[in-house]
This record gives structure tokens, C-alpha cells and sequence, in this order.
């Protein structure tokens, strides 16, 4: 009986020395407290459920620098429509895109925007798809 209380007691002292040494894991996202939060109608603060939040999170510039990926063609892009590229031009931001670290995405897409390169439709769309699944998971 005193065997089986001091295992008791041993597990009890482990079980409040972890909780008290845990730090739960906080998303890169959450961790940026200066950057400006998207807003969902009324409710003040992104869930992150809704595409417009993944939108604005995204192209929203923490920082004014800019970061190059290796994609410097990219700059010839500069001032052209999203819907106005040629397949060929697509093709090569879909190449950058795909050839990304999942937590250079975000990242990328500010850097074009601050470099005033809109990405294609298509393309858009697939890289709020891959940040979406990203948080998801």
C-alpha cells in the first residue's frame, strides 16, 4: 500500500513539474503582434476560416524590405494585371511558387506585392489554397 502511494505521489510531482515547464506551441502567424490583423464583418479579429482573412494576412506588409526568393524574372512582371499574363508567365510564378519552403510562402507574396507584381489569378489562388491547408494542419 505505501508502494503504491508513493508511485501516486511520484507521477503527481512529474505531471505539475511538465505543466509547469510546458509552453504550448504558438503558429508563426500569432506570433507577429505588430503585424495588422485581417477583420471578418464585425467580429474584429481573423479566425483564419475565411479566404478574405488568408487575403489580407497575407499581402498585408509587416516589413517595407524586400526580399527576393530567387525570383528576380519575376521583376519583369512589374505593372501587369492579374488577369493579363501569358500562359508561359504563369507557368514561371506557379515554378517559384512550387519551389517554395511552406514557411517562405507568406513571405514571397509580400515581397511581390511590395515589389508591384500582382500574381496571376490562377496562381493567387493556389497559394491561398497552400496557406490554408498550411494552417490547417
Amino acid at each position: 500500500m505505501i508502494g503504491a502511494l508513493i508511485i501516486l505521489a511520484v507521477v503527481v510531482v512529474v505531471g505539475v513539474v511538465l505543466r509547469l515547464l510546458h509552453k504550448p506551441d504558438v503558429p508563426q502567424a500569432e506570433e507577429q503582434t505588430d503585424a495588422p490583423s485581417a477583420t471578418v464583418d464585425g467580429e474584429g479579429e481573423c479566425c483564419g476560416m475565411h479566404i478574405t482573412c488568408e487575403r489580407d494576412s497575407l499581402l498585408a506588409a509587416v516589413s517595407a524590405e524586400i526580399v527576393y526568393y530567387d525570383d528576380e524574372e519575376l521583376d519583369a512582371y512589374r505593372g501587369i494585371k492579374a488577369d493579363e499574363y501569358e500562359p508561359e508567365a504563369i507557368e514561371e510564378f506557379r515554378d517559384v511558387l512550387l519551389t517554395l519552403l511552406p514557411h517562405d510562402i507568406a513571405g514571397w507574396a509580400r515581397s511581390l506585392q511590395l515589389r508591384g507584381i500582382e500574381l496571376p489569378s490562377a496562381v493567387r489562388d493556389e497559394l491561398l489554397m497552400i496557406v490554408s491547408e498550411a494552417r490547417k494542419g
